[in-house]
């Protein structure tokens, strides 16, 4: 392994931390799921596919940069309870918001492939974000940050 520099560090931190927030989305749409109601329930499960196909791509360009991927946690802290419905839109909502702040992250660590993957990924939660919560922001990833600094995603328990 080659020792990398600031740029390289700064982007394999992003890397691992949206490898993280993918890791908890996986998790929370599992908790989506067993609460959504039939109507929303394709909804997750497209949901539930993105992340993990996301989560996997995250995976492999850890791997690439020579470093080892973060594992799954084998449960996390949900920032409410999830006991209906209109909670589980709710907290679907959250997590694609948290999974937006994440990748706006990486996308001013990253460059080249790595940065569009990002860019597209940030698109792609902030759309899911919208369509479970019914509204949006102006800079999906960017506008919340200024108000507070809110986790990547559940926390480990």
């Amino acid at each position: 392994m080659s020792k990398r520099n600031k740029t390289e560090e700064a982007e394999l931190k992003a890397l691992q931390a949206a490898l993280g927030a993918e890791h908890a989305a996986v998790y929370g749409y599992g908790v989506v799921g067993a609460r959504i109601g039939t109507a929303r329930q394709s909804d997750a499960r497209s949901a539930y596919d993105a992340h993990r196909a996301r989560r996997d791509t995250l995976a492999r360009a850890v791997k690439d940069m020579g470093d080892t991927p973060r594992a799954a946690s084998a449960a996390y802290m949900l920032p409410f309870p999830v006991t209906d419905t209109a909670a589980a839109i709710r907290f679907a909502a959250e997590l694609e918001e948290r999974v937006a702040d994440v990748y706006s992250d990486l996308v001013r660590a990253a460059t080249g492939d790595r940065r569009r993957m990002a860019a597209g990924a940030l698109r792609e939660a902030a759309v899911r974000a919208v369509r479970w919560s019914g509204e949006s922001v102006a800079f999906p990833g960017l506008a919340e940050r200024a108000a507070s600094p809110s986790p990547t995603a559940p926390s480990p328990t």
